[in-house]
């Protein structure tokens, strides 16, 4: 039987989401919890892979397991294995054909910015921070010209393993509530760091470092290095993917 799972989890304790031999993940996490309720070793597939530090409102996975359990057995089960900066939210049956990462149509990620003259205390683990002002219209404008399928080699790290750099941009809204500026994002999928690549050359267009129309000169010339730099991970949110209606899922992971 294949199941769907909901997770929600605060990435500062983690070295990300994938396994490796570095440090504690939250998929190792997640996977010592699930199979302790299945009595057997279980592997989790995720719609999308976070960095270090990097946290998830509403990460959807799925894995296999013979074992008799319903769904609030693998929910109440997994959640009393998990460390308290994870917890999964909702698990439903799925056919078999069903896939976390190949169904979902599109991802959704929020970067947050806080802006006052002290690093924050509440919350830091969340929120990224500058002491200097930003041109929220400025770089709002600049978002929306990148929109759309493009080659987002400029935004992707030497590091990603993506077979190609084309990804179709949906939306990059930049919006200011008091002292704490937004971009929401929303792709079919994402290149290595490339929302935290993008939200660091708009950074500089904020700053007045750079024109408006820089972000289209920088796909324009497809290198990473005249970019700019990489945004801190601690402003990052993956919100979670959406997925097409067939799948039945609930509505905060459903396309409209």
């Amino acid at each position: 039987m294949r199941y769907a799972m909901a997770l929600e989890y605060d990435g500062s304790p983690f070295m990300g989401w994938q396994k490796h031999h570095t440090g504690e993940t939250v998929q190792a996490a997640v996977e010592r919890a699930v199979s302790f309720v299945a009595d057997a070793p279980v592997d989790v597939v995720c719609s999308g892979r976070t960095d270090a530090r990097v946290s998830a409102l509403c990460q959807i996975v799925h894995f296999d397991s013979t074992a008799e359990r319903n769904t609030r057995a693998w929910l109440m089960g997994t959640n009393t294995q998990l460390p308290e900066s994870v917890r999964a939210l909702w698990v439903q049956a799925m056919p078999d054909d069903f896939h976390a990462r190949y169904s979902a149509r599109a991802r959704r990620y929020r970067y947050s910015l806080l802006i006052r003259d002290v690093k924050p205390a509440i919350s830091r683990q969340w929120l990224s921070w500058s002491r200097e002002e930003l041109d929220v219209v400025r770089m709002h404008e600049a978002a929306q010209k990148i929109l759309g399928e493009q080659d987002f080699s400029a935004f992707r790290t030497v590091h990603c393993q993506a077979k190609h750099p084309n990804r179709h941009l949906q939306r990059l809204d930049v919006s200011r509530e008091g002292d704490r500026i937004y971009f929401d994002v929303q792709a079919n999928a994402f290149l290595h760091h490339m929302v935290r690549n993008l939200v660091g050359s708009l950074l500089l267009i904020g700053k007045g470092e750079q024109p408006v129309d820089w972000m289209q000169t920088l796909l324009a010339g497809k290198d990473r290095t005249v970019a700019g730099p990489t945004a801190p991970a601690e402003g990052l949110m993956f919100l979670g993917a959406l997925y097409p209606a067939q799948w039945q899922l609930p509505v905060q992971v459903a396309l409209p």
